[in-house]
């Protein structure tokens, strides 16, 4: 597993001194850490949440004031704006466009961050970038031609601004987000479709309100999307319900196609 500060440059090097039987993994997307490695600690410091069995409570999120040891209360003038500075805040890292330059470094393993993410960001990330990378060895041309497919998929999910970190050399202020620490949000998972009752309903377990009547997309793991209309639904005994506003509860539900286990339900909201 490379440094997230490593350069295409230096990983070609590493490359080209070591055996092809030993793999290469790199960060290819996600949170960029402070700094951006070895800060795992600060999780399980502050929080009791240990980042490196994937508890990490993002610290480099927070709020923070830079303090003299010796001036207890004097506060170091960061202030950008009524809501403070965000000085460890970094813009997310994303290499969806540069897949042949990551190939062609010698990187055998593409790492994709999510921790604190939803079940929707894992399933879109993965799969977009799975379709991105089969669709260069297939032909560099048809990867080319569905950039602008994969940079809207990607931003189904929670995310923030991007960048390419230190694939490209140093970054600059343009890789930091100075007044705010929230992510873009335009879609809402809702659930995952696990298994089919005796009345030919599906079940999943309830994420996020949607009620009967409204729009939703089943996200495919094959890379199809369908958009459905909610039909019915019923709750674990099989009394019809409207809405379903109960977090983790047990329901079946008609929406009109034919759906399997790993079907992923969302719900656009831009």
């Amino acid at each position: 597993m490379t440094a997230r500060e490593l350069s295409l440059e230096e990983i070609r090097e590493i490359r080209s001194h070591i055996p092809q039987s030993l793999e290469i993994e790199t960060f290819v997307h996600g949170a960029m850490c402070i700094s951006y490695s070895g800060r795992c600690l600060l999780s399980s410091f502050l929080a009791g949440r240990d980042a490196n069995q994937g508890a990490c409570t993002h610290p480099c999120r927070w709020r923070y004031a830079l303090m003299e040891e010796t001036r207890p209360g004097e506060y170091y003038p960061v202030m950008e704006n009524e809501r403070g500075t965000f000085i460890l805040n970094s813009k997310d890292l994303c290499m969806i466009e540069h897949i042949p330059d990551l190939v062609q470094a010698g990187i055998d393993s593409f790492k994709i961050e999510g921790r604190m993410k939803t079940a929707l960001y894992v399933a879109d990330v993965t799969r977009t970038y799975r379709q991105a990378i089969d669709d260069y060895f297939e032909s560099p041309a048809l990867y080319e031609s569905r950039l602008d497919d994969y940079r809207r998929e990607i931003s189904k999910g929670t995310y923030r601004a991007y960048t390419t970190g230190f694939f490209y050399g140093k970054p600059d202020e343009n890789a930091q987000i100075y007044d705010h620490n929230t992510y873009i949000k335009t879609y809402t998972y809702l659930g995952l479709i696990d298994g089919k009752n005796e009345q030919g309903l599906y079940s999943f377990e309830q994420r996020n309100k949607f009620s009967v009547g409204d729009e939703i997309e089943v996200m495919k793991p094959d890379g199809r999307d369908l958009k459905v209309t909610v039909r019915a639904m019923t709750d674990a005994d099989g009394n019809p319900v409207e809405s379903c506003p109960h977090p983790k509860q047990r329901l079946y539900v008609d929406l009109g196609a034919k759906l399997a286990p790993g079907d992923l339900l969302r719900r656009c909201d831009a």
